[in-house]
């Protein structure tokens, strides 16, 4: 019996380890997924310039994780469509949204040469299921650009939307799926297919609207 005993708090004391080991905060996962995106940039960036679908798998295995490419997508969608989607349209959408979003941020980080990027420290009391980190990234002439990652806490911290240099990545989406679904005629299906289409005119919009912030 005390035999039994010991061997039970040795196997609870071994565990207190692990249960002291809090989650990360939502902070503390940006600053290890930049950490971890730029190593992998630094390591393989001309590699996934002959090779940009390998560098696509590789954003897929590192910030797919850590995005909530569900609640993104069906943000995009708005309840107006997607209350009439099935979930083999919604699976779809969620795919070529993460496609998308990979392919979106991978051309620009193609463009990083060692620029300075720093995650900001939190500010104030935090809400422990959506907060806000914020982050700046210095340019080549030493322009601050700043970026901030809304995040949202079922269980783990991951990004809901992201706002960059003033501009709202989540609502640049919903416009552009909106305008797509009038464009098409309210034909749901053509909208998704047609995604990929959907997010390089947006990138075009980032890039206009970024042009006129310089001048």
């Amino acid at each position: 019996m005390m035999t039994a005993l010991r061997r039970g708090l040795l196997v609870l004391l071994a565990c207190v380890p692990l249960f002291a080991q809090a989650a990360p905060s939502a902070h503390e996962v940006i600053q290890q997924t930049t950490d971890q995106l730029l190593a992998d940039l630094k390591t393989n960036k001309e590699r996934y310039r002959q090779d940009p679908s390998a560098f696509y798998d590789a954003l897929n295995g590192i910030l797919g994780p850590v995005v909530d490419a569900e609640g993104i997508s069906r943000s995009i969608m708005t309840v107006r469509y997607s209350r009439n989607a099935t979930p083999e349209q919604m699976n779809r959408f969620q795919e070529n949204f993460k496609r998308s979003l990979m392919q979106f941020y991978g051309n620009a980080l193609l463009e990083y040469n060692n620029q300075q990027i720093r995650v900001l420290p939190p500010s104030g009391k935090q809400d422990p299921e959506r907060t806000s980190v914020g982050m700046e990234v210095t340019g080549r002439q030493g322009e601050i650009y700043p970026v901030s990652y809304t995040m949202t806490n079922n269980g783990e911290w991951r990004v809901r939307n992201v706002i960059i240099n003033g501009i709202n990545i989540g609502k640049l989406f919903r416009d552009q799926f909106a305008d797509a679904m009038q464009k098409n005629g309210g034909d749901l299906d053509k909208t998704i297919d047609g995604w990929a289409e959907v997010v390089a005119r947006a990138k075009d919009t980032q890039a206009g609207q970024q042009a006129v912030g310089d001048e």
